[in-house]
């Protein structure tokens, strides 16, 4: 048995991404999404997500290249004195971690935060992941596992997934991307335990990290023709490149346009269906009910 959950990232970011996700859903792809509780269209996600109850939506805990929820001088590892927001760099980011320059305690205080402001604004939270993957590092995951645990939250994103799958592609963008990725399998066995260890649900793995940015109705195929048996997350960026999104610091443009338009086709649906793979959510992965 092949079971998909398509995740739709950066709920919240921009009013033009939360009107694709939504589209996505409608037209039967996206069965999930996560929200950005901080963000500017935040908001706006929140009204859209209560016209669409089917839809999974888990917090996207954001802990670089945005702002913070609670105050700065509360989370003096997190945040660049200089603006007060999250440090830009996820390279950077990436080395506290590994130097265990970030204080757990700050981790777990802006994550729970971010989750109660969901919480709070209606959304029942099914699930949690967060903006660039920071939860791969044990330093980070800890204590989000432990923000989830007191909020009720049941599944989390396993961002460790087949790296075969993509083995084959001609892009030598992807193979940089592959080897970043290649380069922190090493972590994989302990991030697997220590969600079990919580007590919390997660995918077998996930697809589409190394793809991000080059999804396209080529990829999306070689992807899916060859996915494993189990349960898998596909990870996707949809999203309009509006005036909203100009706005915005981020490399993903031109191919959240994209990927708006391969996850709205008939041609995509039909792959799924012939294929035989099953369209699930996180709440279903959770049983947690609409």
């Amino acid at each position: 048995m092949r079971r998909l959950i398509i995740n739709a990232d950066d709920f919240g970011l921009t009013q033009g991404v939360n009107r694709a996700i939504i589209e996505c859903h409608q037209h039967g792809t996206v069965t999930s999404a996560t929200l950005m509780a901080n963000a500017e269209g935040s908001a706006d996600a929140v009204r859209l997500s209560q016209s669409a109850p089917q839809l999974s939506v888990g917090c996207h805990v954001v802990l670089v290249d945005g702002s913070p929820l609670l105050s700065p001088s509360q989370l003096p590892t997190l945040v660049d004195k200089n603006d007060n927001r999250f440090h830009q760099r996820l390279s950077g980011f990436c080395l506290h971690a590994l130097r265990g320059r970030l204080n757990p305690q700050e981790v777990e205080a802006e994550a729970r935060a971010q989750i109660r402001r969901l919480v709070a604004d209606g959304i029942r939270v099914t699930h949690l992941d967060t903006h660039k993957h920071t939860h791969i590092f044990p330093q980070v995951l800890k204590p989000i596992l432990r923000a989830a645990q007191g909020c009720g939250v049941r599944a989390m994103r396993n961002p460790f997934g087949p790296l075969g799958i993509i083995q084959v592609v001609d892009r030598p963008a992807l193979w940089i991307r592959w080897l970043k990725v290649l380069a922190l399998q090493g972590l994989a066995e302990k991030y697997r335990g220590l969600v079990k260890s919580a007590g919390m649900v997660m995918p077998d793995g996930t697809v589409g990290i190394v793809s991000t940015g080059a999804l396209d109705e080529r990829l999306f195929h070689f992807i899916i023709e060859r996915l494993p048996e189990g349960t898998w997350e596909l990870v996707c960026h949809p999203g309009y490149n509006d005036a909203g999104l100009a706005k915005v610091r981020t490399r993903l443009r031109e191919s959240r346009e994209r990927e708006l338009k391969l996850l709205t086709s008939y041609a995509s649906r039909e792959l799924l269906a012939r294929l035989g793979i099953e369209l699930i959510s996180y709440g279903e992965l959770a049983n947690v009910s609409p």
